[in-house]
């Protein structure tokens, strides 16, 4: 498929909105295949954007940080770098900025993640469809995604034009800007302005620890986010939403309105287009490319690792070009895999190893290409000298395992398991201690099915020579509740 304009790529987007009353699900689709999810629970809805009224419970000067109560189960995090522009001299230090019991308005930045708390920042940012308001700040600045310096002056100029309405704020010029007329950019600028008012009125009556504003639903951040020129349907299969999405559009966003579609199919909508089988896809270790390579990745508190392998693949040349071959496979795989399971922070990447230097060079340039339609800000490093290739990826929300999942409660994270063989040993030496320690008759052995079946089959032999050694009878008893790990030697 050709270009269809010469501002436009050759890419389809479509989105696919999920509604129930628990949860809403977003499915981002790049010519039919998924490329990000977005999940919001009404149980656990997402921070980042909401302005809170906090108090200053403890700083840090070591750490050059704060914590600050804003409400929620843990105190949230803001550090000096996101209260002073100039966070390196004396002045700015998080002393001269902060004291305990302190009020400050502050904005989430970071959901809270495991064990650590929110992470706040003090420059509020508001966005609308074509401009980021920031009330304490007094640049005017313009999306790094817009590339081209005319165009970028084009829009500078358009905004500087509303110097009246622009006061003594700051803005930042969206991408979506570069197709705002004047009037739609002036309605911005009031819509903020007016929002802006509200929000400086309630932050005077409300007391610390309360939310002043929240961010838009998922659905209507879709809307404000989302919509570009290479979008061509949104598929809404809850009829509510859908209508408030059509009004929403019809008053910031006409453009879009078009697009957005009733789905009143029988049939899901996420299983229609293939999302349900992608999701569970998306939280398998394993993620095979289409050449029989595979990736495994591996997250972890630190960081995500990701190995690449060759698998059933064998080129039609030589060793070298297979290598080649899978790996250039693989960085535009790894790019998809980061944005459908939401993977933030350090990244390492084990590529296969490749001896020609021109051959990693092309891999790199692949990975750095594939990853700039990613939304979230990536930073690729070289390869190492053990032949990794660090990045980082900017995370604001949690990944998608650790939305749809929970530690497992039988390796409690490890990602596995004592074996039978080595319980039954366990029991053995157990048994052992037990009838050396008390005065028993008897001695019941209480395990899973698996240890169970070990020790009156492979290990019966064994089982008969401690009962002899020992001159009690060892009776055993299946719990169907334990785990491979668990048993117990109970004296009867």
């Amino acid at each position: 498929m050709g270009a269809r304009n010469g501002n436009k790529t050759d890419m389809s987007k479509e989105i696919l909105i999920n509604v129930t009353p628990q949860e809403t699900r977003v499915a981002i689709l790049e010519n039919g295949v998924l490329q990000e999810v977005y999940i919001e629970r009404s149980r656990s809805k997402g921070l980042v954007g909401n302005i809170y009224k906090g108090r200053v419970c403890r700083v840090l000067p070591g750490m050059e940080a704060a914590f600050v109560e804003v409400g929620m189960e843990r105190a949230a995090f803001l550090h000096v770098s996101d209260i002073a522009p100039q966070a390196n001299d004396n002045k700015s230090s998080i002393s001269h900025l902060l004291t305990e019991g302190q009020d400050v308005l502050v904005q989430v930045i970071k959901d809270p993640m495991g064990t650590k708390g929110a992470r706040l920042t003090a420059h509020i940012t508001i966005p609308s469809r074509y401009l980021v308001f920031m009330p304490n700040s007094t640049n005017v600045g313009v999306s790094s995604r817009i590339e081209d310096e005319t165009e970028r002056e084009r829009l500078r100029g358009m905004l500087l034009e509303q110097k009246d309405l622009l006061g003594e704020s700051g803005y930042i010029i969206r991408t979506a800007a570069e197709t705002a007329t004047p009037e739609s950019m002036v309605q911005d600028i009031l819509f903020l302005n007016k929002l802006w008012g509200s929000i400086s009125e309630q932050a005077k009556e409300v007391s610390a620890g309360n939310v002043i504003h929240e961010d838009l639903s998922l659905p209507m951040r879709v809307l404000r986010d989302m919509i570009d020129d290479d979008l061509e349907k949104i598929r809404v299969d809850s009829r509510e939403t859908c209508r408030k999405m059509q009004h929403f559009a019809e008053k910031l966003m006409t453009e879009a309105q078009d697009k957005i579609e009733h789905y009143p199919g029988e049939r899901p909508v996420f299983d229609l287009y293939g999302v349900e089988d992608e999701i569970q896809k998306g939280l398998d270790r394993k993620a095979h490319l289409k050449s029989g390579g595979y990736l495994i990745i591996d997250q972890t508190e630190a960081m995500t690792t990701i190995d690449v392998n060759t698998g059933a693949f064998v080129g039609h040349r030589n060793l070298e070009e297979t290598i080649f071959k899978t790996n250039l496979e693989a960085a535009q795989a790894i790019a998809r895999q980061l944005r459908l399971r939401n993977l933030g922070g350090i990244i390492i990447i084990d590529f296969i190893d490749m001896v020609e230097a021109d051959h990693r060079a092309q891999v790199l340039r692949a990975l750095e290409k594939a990853l700039g339609k990613d939304h979230a800000r990536t930073q690729v490093c070289d390869v190492s000298s053990l032949g990794l290739v660090e990045m980082t990826r900017k995370r604001t929300r949690e990944s998608l395992e650790h939305v749809l999942c929970e530690t497992c409660p039988t390796c409690e994270g490890k990602g596995y398991i004592k074996s039978a063989e080595t319980t039954c040993y366990e029991v053995f030496r157990e048994v052992l201690r037990a009838a050396r320690q008390f005065d028993a008759k008897q001695l019941l052995v209480l395990a899973a099915q698996e240890v169970i079946d070990l020790l009156v089959d492979e290990e019966s032999n064994s089982l008969a020579e401690l009962e002899d050694f020992i001159g009690i009878p060892i009776k055993l008893q299946v719990e169907s509740l334990y785990t491979q790990e668990q048993f117990d030697v109970v004296i009867m």
